[in-house]
């Protein structure tokens, strides 16, 4: 939850997938450790082998269910108006599949110059070198680890499931309690004008 918060519609999107499948999940457990890919998540509640129908199923009722709820975290539209008057690009690397980031995004009016979805911790580097990143802003320890991998400062965010410690020795460079103070943040660290911001 770092631009968007997605908990409402997740969460109903796994009720939905229990009535679906009979297989009981805690909707409220499960988007209280968002961050991993789904398949993680699924592990808990699904025998291995059902595991990629559950995934397929889960994808499949996501645009009628998860969308519409979702609402900007806290800052959201703010942080990437700074981003944008600073001359910068907004990439979005995410564990959720791109088609679906994008219709969160697109829903809410938020604009990315870049979206690469699919990608966790390590995985997420890869992204954040093609595009030029700088500095990587998310709200798990994983986002911290992608960031040093790419070798990149991560500025952890407190709106995920992750504590404070977790993100500082996941490696973040500093740590906000939301985007509220990103603006702020982005004038001080004056990445400059020619590079990306993730």
């Amino acid at each position: 939850m770092t631009l968007i918060d997605s908990r409402p519609g997740i969460r109903e999107t796994y009720r939905a997938l229990t009535a679906l499948t009979g297989v009981h999940v805690d909707a409220d457990l499960a988007v209280s450790r968002l961050g991993p890919p789904l398949r993680t998540e699924l592990r808990h509640w699904f025998a291995e082998e059902a595991v990629e129908e559950a995934v397929t199923t889960f994808r499949g009722l996501y645009p009628d269910h998860a969308v519409t709820p979702s609402r900007p975290m806290p800052g959201a539209v703010e942080a990437l108006a700074a981003v944008r008057a600073a001359g910068l690009r907004v990439v979005v690397v995410t564990s959720k599949l791109g088609r679906l980031a994008r219709l969160h995004l697109d829903h809410l009016g938020l604009r990315a110059d870049e979206l690469a979805g699919d990608l966790f911790a390590e995985g997420k580097a890869s992204a954040l070198v093609e595009h030029g990143v700088r500095w990587y802003v998310g709200d798990h320890a994983a986002d911290m680890v992608a960031a040093r991998t790419a070798g990149v400062p991560g500025i952890g965010l407190l709106t995920g499931p992750c504590s404070e410690r977790e993100l500082w020795e996941a490696g973040a460079s500093r740590v906000l309690s939301d985007l509220t103070t990103f603006p702020a943040v982005l004038s001080e660290i004056a990445v400059g004008s020619e590079r990306s911001s993730g």
